[in-house]
């Protein structure tokens, strides 16, 4: 590969690591092709991209940003997997790292944030975004229900009560 040609993965490197929300970096010693084309489809219909990276030239694509502490994991067989979504990436690479022993999530980057293997396996176990969101909404709306609730009981009480005074009377 000449000059030009690493320069410019460098730039797509590059370009990865500052447009992505969360990447991973992982290594896939012994990892079957049929298996990284797998992981490449659980990444793209989860709208997030995996491949192969060069390690001297992300190297130089780290060099001089936030995520530069990272280069200390390219060593060996190295690849990428990132997403916009902060918990895709994570998600599908630890999954997958759990059915296959040959991939091994070593770290990576959510944000301005430098995650270890443990903070990758916390954050994969976070529900997806839209389900968060569910989770959120049912949290604001628990306290109004349960009020509206609440008042509503003493009416319904006193219908109940009115309803069984007649009753009662009928059977005496």
């Amino acid at each position: 590969m000449d000059r030009p040609a690493k320069e410019a993965l460098a730039q797509t490197y590059r370009d990865i690591f500052a447009a992505a929300e969360t990447f991973v970096i992982s290594e896939y010693r012994g990892l079957k092709v049929a298996e990284m084309e797998e992981l490449r489809r659980n990444m793209r219909a989860a709208g997030g991209a995996f491949c192969v990276m060069k390690n001297r030239i992300a190297q130089r694509a780290l060099a001089g940003t936030p995520a530069e502490a990272l280069s200390a994991l390219l060593e060996g067989p190295t690849a990428l997997s990132w997403s916009q979504d902060p918990v895709a990436a994570a998600k599908i690479t630890v999954q997958f790292a759990e059915k296959h022993e040959a991939l091994v999530p070593r770290g990576g980057m959510m944000g301005e944030t430098q995650l270890d293997a443990d903070a990758l396996k916390a954050l994969a176990r976070l529900p997806a975004l839209p389900e968060m969101r569910a989770q959120f909404v049912g949290l604001l709306q628990a306290p109004a229900q349960k009020l509206a609730m609440l008042l509503q009981a003493p009416g319904g009480q006193l219908a109940r009560l009115a309803a069984q005074k007649p009753e009662k009377s009928e059977k005496s």
